[in-house]
């Protein structure tokens, strides 16, 4: 492992730092595993991880998704299941699924959305939910009454991204089989997200450095211009 990564890395300067596109050409150049490798962006903020203000959560719909598909479950009232339906969701779930999940503990999807009227019920499965990031809420557009536009935009590939502890922000864009101006679309999307999400107590520079890698590939330092 160590000698197939040093070979890449003699690709790569590691004191420079490349333009998107070039990035993107050398990611393709440097990932030689058997699968299709995600690709990911790396982003340490100027924020302060144990600031409430300064924590970044934000949602972003990739033009080209991430390459992996979600299974979407939406907990509505009877009214709402055919909208739910009809937009996509993977699980309808209303009252008598809450019960079940909140007997057995079994999920099988990837995200949940919700409408308002929902969320009281939703309090029974919360400790089910909430330990695996499930649970909707308003901050990640996950509740709301327009269940068919929750719906469709998760399938379409919309993302929720936050920093952790260490006031970095770890994103999926793409798999190495998108073509190049994909993954320069979705990283575009992903950026101009990101720089929106800046929040405004942030003092000095808000993008302090920023990677672009494949899955077991090595790190290529990006511009956020």
């Amino acid at each position: 492992m160590s000698k197939r990564m040093d070979a890449l890395r003699a690709k790569i300067d590691k004191n420079k730092v490349y333009p998107i596109d070039e990035a993107i050409a050398l990611i393709k150049d440097t990932s030689n595993v058997k699968f299709d490798a995600s690709v990911e962006i790396h982003a340490l903020l100027g924020v302060d991880p144990k600031k409430g203000e300064q924590q970044i959560r934000a949602t972003v719909v990739l033009p080209h998704g991430t390459g992996r598909s979600k299974k979407v479950a939406a907990f509505v009232s009877s009214e709402k299941e055919k909208e739910a339906k009809e937009a996509g969701a993977d699980f309808i779930y209303g009252e008598e699924e809450i019960k079940k999940i909140k007997d057995t503990g079994k999920i099988e999807f990837d995200i949940a959305v919700t409408t308002p009227d929902m969320m009281p019920k939703l309090a029974a499965i919360a400790k089910v939910l909430g330990p695996k990031g499930l649970m909707p809420n308003p901050k990640t557009e996950t509740v709301g009454p327009n269940v068919k536009k929750m719906v469709e935009e998760l399938k379409k590939g919309k993302i929720t991204f936050k920093n952790d502890d260490t006031a970095n922000v770890h994103q999926s864009i793409g798999k190495i089989s998108f073509s190049n101006d994909q993954l320069k679309e979705n990283y575009t999307a992903f950026l101009e997200a990101l720089q929106k999400a800046k929040p405004a107590t942030t003092k000095g520079t808000y993008v302090k450095n920023l990677v672009i890698s494949s899955s077991m590939g090595p790190g290529i330092k990006i511009s956020d211009k």
